[in-house]
């Protein structure tokens, strides 16, 4: 019993969150330490030899390892309940790693078509330069996924739920079509974020986030994380796709991460009431076409977000009636909300997703994901729910004079 309290694996979430991965230096500091160096020295010029054949398991190059990332390493892996954890410079670069240190000329990649702007950028505009075929499916659509799963793959790539419409996508299910095409399942979990939702229990194989979102969760740092329990993908692709192309995470973001992840919990939670009480507010007043809320009723795909998460999430999207026009009223009108297409901050922001996130998609694109132009998305903060509200109901009266 004393072994299991000695193993952070054995430790419940919250104190993962706070003391995980945590090793101390010979100054035995009790705040992580921001190791802020490029380079590392060797005692003799035998031992830097060593080093570099494999022989000598040690820090050589920042780029390479941090010891301060890999405390955040090891923190966002026990929180995923990982075997594996590598940080990268963005959210983006963990995206494109992801899939590019996997697939070759040749490969299928298969995705969902509900995808952030840049992924799908990534998926549909640039892989096809290096031969990689991409095939997108709704991914509320199983007959979809299984017609372009019957064939072989290299990768499936989705997020669930999605940007900005938060569908809903059957996780198991796909992963079980993807395993059967010889395909690797990668889960973008950011609008679920690993509090609320553990796609590698659900079947995926890899798990993407930007940190830059609720990991970090104060709008301070840059940063993305790739989780797996793959040891074959982390060793023969990330370990040398990071060693070679360098998108490393910097130490002092590093700490920064390791700062938010010790209260991610109790923000998420919080931000997740704060989003239902909007969400239901948002619902009970006229002139609203719609809002897309997994935790509501009203979702189509409640069921299946309340069986994979353990909340509505902290994210949702409602539609005005009156287009861009309607949306730039409501937008301007509010005083507490920020505008910015960031999200998963304490601060509570809004963007209009026709004009910023998703704008490089064509009309139609846009039309085919529910992306209309009085559509708004809404990041929910800590701010007391009565206080946003208010404000949303000032955007509101603007946006229907």
């Amino acid at each position: 019993m004393k072994d299991d309290k000695i193993n952070p694996e054995a430790w419940r979430m919250a104190t993962q969150m706070v003391r995980g991965g945590t090793f101390r230096s010979s100054f035995e500091e009790t705040s992580e330490a921001i190791m802020a160096t490029s380079g590392y020295v060797y005692g003799s010029a035998e031992q830097a030899e060593q080093a570099f054949k494999g022989e000598l398991d040690r820090y050589i190059y920042s780029r390479y390892a941090n010891p301060t990332v890999a405390m955040f390493e090891k923190r966002m892996a026990l929180l995923e309940g990982a075997k594996y954890g590598m940080a990268f410079g963005s959210g983006m670069a963990a995206m494109f790693a992801s899939l590019g240190a996997l697939v070759k000329a040749g490969d299928r990649v298969v995705a969902s078509l509900a995808l952030f702007g840049s992924c799908l950028y990534v998926i549909q505009d640039l892989l096809p330069r290096y031969g990689v075929t991409p095939v997108l499916v709704d991914g509320t659509d199983m007959d979809q996924w299984e017609k372009a799963l019957s064939e072989p793959a290299a990768a499936v790539f989705l997020e669930t739920p999605s940007n900005p419409c938060l569908d809903i996508i059957d996780v198991p299910a796909v992963a079980e079509l993807a395993h059967k095409a010889g395909a690797r399942l990668i889960v973008d979990n950011v609008f679920a974020t690993p509090v609320l939702q553990k796609p590698l229990t659900l079947g995926a194989d890899i798990v993407m986030y930007s940190t830059t979102k609720h990991v970090d969760g104060q709008g301070r740092c840059m940063g993305g994380a790739l989780l797996t329990d793959d040891e074959e993908y982390y060793e023969d692709h990330l370990v040398p796709w990071m060693r070679h192309t360098g998108p490393a995470m910097s130490p002092f973001n590093a700490w920064t991460m390791l700062k938010g992840l010790e209260t991610i919990d109790l923000r998420v939670r919080q931000h997740c009431a704060n989003a239902r009480a909007i969400a239901e507010f948002l619902e009970d007043q006229p002139g609203i076409v719609k809002v897309l809320y997994p935790g509501l009723k009203s979702h189509p795909q409640h069921d299946l977000a309340m069986k994979q998460m353990s909340d509505g999430s902290t994210m949702l999207s409602f539609e005005l009636p009156g287009g861009k026009e309607a949306a730039f009223k409501f937008l301007n009108a509010l005083h507490i909300i920020d505008i910015s297409n960031n999200l998963g901050d304490t601060k509570t922001l809004t963007t209009h997703p026709a004009t910023t996130t998703h704008q490089r998609l064509a009309p139609e694109e846009r039309e085919a994901l529910g992306i209309g132009d009085g559509l708004i998305r809404l990041s929910v903060g800590l701010e007391d729910a009565e206080d946003l509200k208010e404000d949303l109901a000032r955007g509101l009266k603007a946006a229907a004079g």
